[in-house]
């Protein structure tokens, strides 16, 4: 197949090169948040929330549907990746619960930082690669805008009217990026099902 982009323009279409980069960006906020404290660190800590819940919900609605078709024994593959998600979803949900000074604040922020770094190797290796070579570049890039589309359309900070922590984590900030995520990425994808 003879490319019709240069490398750059693959990059910024390819949903699997925006996928890396994003765990980078992951990366970097939870270093930004093991070296901030107070205000700065429950910002640095939000805007790392917000990233995770865009990124893993674009995932469990773009790459692990379509992984599940295209990569060998898919659906293991994707079932101990959901396995690593939801495991480091409730640790999250307790420490967005927490104050950041807290002592446990950052010792379980480490141990989560761990266990997504991890879980990022393991999508990178076991998912990623495989779903690349096996996949319409087309597709990957209609993979990428929608990634991108639910990024932009995600929100930034609770909902108006949610104010304890209980209540935001049930219906305030993670819940609000997980919705309005599916809803950007099945609007991106023009009511396509590639899941199928």
């Amino acid at each position: 197949m003879t490319p019709t982009h240069n490398d750059a323009d693959r990059a910024e279409e390819d949903v699997v090169a925006l996928l890396k980069r994003q765990h980078e960006e992951i990366k970097h906020l939870f270093a930004q948040v093991e070296a901030a404290s107070g205000d700065e660190r429950r910002a640095a800590f939000d805007g790392l929330v917000r990233l995770l819940a865009v990124h893993e919900t674009a995932e469990e609605e773009v790459v692990h549907p379509a992984a599940k078709k295209t990569v060998p024994n898919g659906d293991q593959v994707v079932a101990e990746r959901l396995e690593e998600e939801r495991e480091a979803k409730e640790v999250l949900s307790r420490l967005d619960g927490m104050n950041p000074d807290d002592p446990q604040f950052l010792p379980q922020l480490i141990s989560l930082r761990d266990a997504v770094v991890a879980h990022a190797e393991a999508e990178e290796q076991f998912e990623f690669e495989a779903l690349r070579t096996r996949t319409d570049p087309e597709k990957l890039a209609r993979m990428a805008r929608a990634v991108k589309a639910a990024e932009a359309t995600a929100p930034t900070h609770p909902h108006p009217g949610v104010e304890s922590r209980a209540k935001n984590m049930a219906f305030g900030p993670i819940a609000a990026v997980v919705d309005r995520t599916r809803d950007a990425v099945r609007q991106s994808m023009g009511g396509r099902d590639d899941r199928r």
